[in-house]
């Protein structure tokens, strides 16, 4: 018995560490600050604009994002659509959740930009580049360099993965954003919530039905089979779907029009 229990023992020390990181994508349809900007056109999103986008009903928001965000108990958190730094910052001062962040203007006609939300243990960035309608980072996730690329413009993403693939052969990949029409397997990739787009299931309602807008891929070789999910909380609905913060010009005060989705990376 005591042999059996050594043999046991040595093979647990001798097995390499695995660590899981729980990973998001939120597309916060459009978190504007109220300040008109001179870049380009938000005029709309003013108190004196179409939408009458004042200081409580941003507040409103960033607390629902928050939210959103500090139910999700993931280490890592990528948003979509924050104007700026100081939109991110004011998130951040909401969460209960210690995240640092990294935030980058992508200079797009919106103004919209990316940010990336993190535990420091567990991911740690490294550098950090905007590109239009993307940002790509490396990081040490967990200990292991990590390329992340998040976009909404699937051409785009496109050439940076062949790029990187190309450059890093060896580098893991995790990709996120709007990316349903691009094929993960053609790159080495595997799309976590393709089996669920299948399915029926999705993150956002459009003419009554359910689409997965939003992806995220992760290499074959660090993917768990399971746990690739998108998040619903009842909460953010509104007569079954998520509640909008406007339809059309009118204020409705939703959190917004997508889900966000959730996967665990091994």
């Amino acid at each position: 018995m005591w042999r059996i229990l050594i043999s046991l023992l040595l093979i647990a020390m001798t097995q390499p560490l695995v660590a899981q990181v729980r990973f998001a994508y939120y597309d916060l349809d459009k978190l504007y600050d109220t300040v008109e900007s001179p870049f380009y056109d938000d005029s709309d999103y003013t108190p004196e604009g179409r939408f009458a986008w004042d200081s409580l009903r941003y507040q409103r928001k960033v607390r629902q994002v928050a939210a959103v965000i500090d139910s999700l108990h993931c280490d890592i958190v990528a948003l979509y659509g924050v104007e700026n730094e100081q939109v991110v910052r004011d998130i951040t001062l909401q969460l209960e959740g210690d995240y640092a962040y990294l935030h980058r203007t992508i200079n797009s006609f919106d103004g919209m930009d990316f940010a990336l939300l993190y535990f420091a243990d567990k991911c740690e960035p490294l550098q950090a580049e905007s590109r239009r309608a993307m940002l790509t980072v490396e990081a040490l996730i967990a200990g292991d360099t990590t390329g992340i690329i998040l976009g909404i413009d699937p051409r785009f993403v496109r050439m940076e993965i062949a790029s990187s693939r190309e450059t890093h052969p060896t580098r893991k990949l995790l990709v996120a954003g709007k990316l349903a029409s691009i094929d993960a397997t053609r790159y080495g990739l595997c799309d976590r919530l393709l089996a669920p787009a299948r399915r029926g299931h999705g993150n956002r309602l459009t003419g009554g039905r359910w689409q997965m807008r939003d992806r995220i891929f992760t290499d074959t070789l660090s993917t768990r089979k399971a746990g690739a999910v998108v998040i619903r909380r009842e909460w953010l609905n509104e007569d079954g779907e998520p509640c909008p913060t406007y339809r059309s010009n009118r204020y409705v005060g939703g959190a917004g029009r997508h889900l966000p989705v959730w996967c665990e990376i091994e």
